[in-house]
């Protein structure tokens, strides 16, 4: 391999674009236990954005994302040339295993550096992956559309860095063991000869039973084909990382509470992690060269809110600027950015927005300048979870999903709460489902009625459709919805395609922008994509393309151009909430019904009586 240049830290960066691979068998005999991911989930580079996209763009499409991030390859390495930074999933699991096992005897490595740690004295080489063989919500939909081949980039990488596992000259004496979120993937396919896998983990590696599944490997015991461990159900068991994290993630919470039947996360226990071990992390990150935090959550509203007195739903505002108020103050930290989010909360609280926006914007490395109001146009872009906006289909996947609100009045909270974060320079990342199982017509286009009173409002969020995915574990992984691109519905099909016509218009404001989309289009359309996604697809995509105009299309039926929406306001939100939630809204954001404010002043001159008699 090319020789690695000085960084300033003891680390060294290298571009493997410019690099050659040799076998070496390393001096000491390897390490006892190696790990690793894919080379696209181990990059430090260009924010998550990038990963969205290699895990959606077929492979065959990597070539804009070379033209776009140049650098995406460049790693940095620390003196023994192990991994400067690795998933966090990887470095929890490195924090698990040194309670029992030798600093010296682990090692964390990039795909290509594998050579120099796996030897005759490896035992273990564990594996994070999110996805192996490129079943996820979106990699399926968004690669098929693009060609026959439904491989995403970062399912290329997975797969390469299997195939250097299984060609390993040492292969014979170890055991590979593979954890992630994409455990999932290798069972329901059963790849394990093909992928040189011998056990699938899920679960959390703090658990008894991953130390003790470990240890058999290393004595070279046979393992079980998949194993589930337990998840720590209590706070004071659950482990934070000291080595630097990819993108300098920290985890925050684990589960979420509102029971969504699709999501994995969700069945977890609630738990959120103390301050200071999330500060302690931050510190780590920092003094290991990281310029960049992101907490890592389901839901980083409940945070300073799990198991109080006060339900998880109402957020604990003081506790949350408190936390990242101090985050961003670390030295060292120059950027910040949001994860996962809820949009309820944004409703229950807009001053709680207001002032996170005041404390966040300024670290932020995300620049919207045709939508942010901020002087340096930042923004803020947490990931937040629409799904749907039909009731019907609301309350069959995900009836808990905007509480204290009745999901009867799930699109108001969308549209009320997607104006509060607007006003504040929040453009979040909005995931859609398509084709979830039992969907009809009627329910498609009560979402596509949402996304259009979204940009009749001028409302913005970047929409990100997929099509269904029953995950494993989750309560709906028996269910089965639509599978392949050509067997979308016209109406689903228009989904997708408005959602992204609606995601480029910040990129459109120059005199070719739009016409370069058209002709791209219709191109596309006419040498490769009529004949892959079959008829439905051909006047969604025209809508998209702009070569015919929405209302053109709609007059001629090919497409639904959506009713316009009579939604409610915040006051009229909070009065339809159960009278019992009422204490819990706070009076500095207005909009209290009177019977609650009678409420609160009856407990006050009840308490007051109290405290008087004592």
């Amino acid at each position: 391999m090319s020789a690695a240049k000085s960084n300033g830290h003891g680390a060294g960066v290298q571009d493997l674009n410019n690099s050659t691979s040799t076998t070496v068998q390393p001096s000491d005999g390897g390490k006892l236990i190696v790990l690793t991911a894919p080379l696209t989930e181990s990059i430090d580079h260009a924010g998550y954005f990038i990963q969205m996209a290699m895990a959606s763009l077929p492979i065959w499409m990597e070539w804009v994302l070379n033209n776009k991030y140049p650098q995406w390859r460049n790693l940095e390495y620390n003196e023994d040339g192990s991994a400067r930074y690795m998933p966090a999933g990887v470095r929890l699991l490195e924090a698990s295993l040194l309670r029992e096992f030798k600093q010296d005897d682990i090692a964390a490595c990039f795909p290509d550096d594998l050579e120099k740690f796996v030897g005759p004295r490896t035992r273990v080489v564990a594996v994070s992956t999110h996805n192996p063989l490129g079943v996820t919500f979106a990699a399926g939909v968004y690669t098929s559309i693009f060609g026959s081949s439904r491989m995403p980039i970062n399912s290329h990488y997975a797969r390469q860095l299997f195939s250097k596992i299984k060609d390993n000259p040492f292969r014979r004496n170890f055991k590979v063991i593979v954890g992630g979120s994409g455990g999932w993937q290798i069972k329901d396919t059963n790849s394990y000869e093909e992928l040189s896998v011998d056990c699938v983990v899920e679960g959390r590696s703090e658990s008894k039973d991953t130390m003790t599944l470990f240890h058999k490997a290393i004595r070279g015991e046979e393992l079980p084909r998949e194993i589930d461990v337990h998840h720590p159900t209590r706070r004071e068991d659950l482990l934070f990382p000291l080595h630097r994290t990819t993108f300098g993630v920290v985890e925050m919470t684990t589960g979420c509470g509102r029971r969504c039947q699709f999501c994995l996360p969700d069945l977890n226990p609630q738990i959120d992690f103390s301050k200071e071990s999330i500060m302690a992390s931050v510190q780590a990150n920092v003094s290991q060269g990281n310029k960049q935090i992101s907490l890592a959550t389901e839901d980083m509203f409940i945070w300073g809110q799990v198991q109080t007195e006060t339900p998880f739903f109402f957020p604990n505002r003081e506790a949350l600027l408190d936390l990242y108020g101090d985050i961003v103050d670390t030295p060292g930290v120059e950027q910040h950015v949001l994860s996962h989010a809820t949009i309820a909360p944004s409703v229950v609280d807009p001053l709680l927005i207001k002032k996170l926006s005041e404390r966040l914007l300024d670290k932020s490395p995300i620049h919207l300048p045709r939508l942010s109001t901020h002087p340096q146009k930042k923004a803020l872009s947490p990931l937040i979870g629409l799904e749907t906006g039909s009731i019907r289909m609301a309350k069959a996947i995900m009836a808990s999903k905007g509480v204290p609100f009745s999901i009867d009045d799930w699109p108001s909270v969308v549209l009320e709460g997607l104006r509060v974060l607007n006003e504040n320079n929040w453009f979040p990342v909005m995931t859609l489902i398509v084709g979830s199982p039992g969907e009809t017509d009627t329910d498609v286009e009560e979402t596509l009625d949402l996304i259009y009173e979204m940009e009749r409002r001028k409302l913005f969020a970047f929409l990100v459709p997929s099509i269904f995915t029953p995950l494993h574990d989750t309560r709906m992984e028996k269910k089965e919805g639509v599978t392949e691109t050509q067997k979308l519905t016209p109406r689903q099909w228009q989904l997708l395609m408005k959602c992204w016509k609606l995601n480029l218009r910040p990129g459109q404001y120059s005199w070719w922008g739009p016409l370069a989309w058209r002709m791209g289009s219709l191109a596309m359309w006419l040498m490769k994509l009529r004949k892959i996604n079959g008829p439905n697809f051909t006047w969604p995509l025209l809508m998209f393309s702009g070569a015919i105009s929405e209302k053109t299309l709609a007059r001629f039926g090919k497409i639904y151009l959506g009713r316009p929406m009579k939604t409610k306001t915040r006051k009229e939100l909070i009065r339809g909430v159960r009278p019992n939630y009422w204490p819990f809204f706070r009076a500095d954001n207005g909009d209290i019904p009177e019977a609650a404010l009678h409420q609160r002043q009856e407990s006050k001159q009840d308490a007051a009586a109290m405290s008087a008699a004592l």
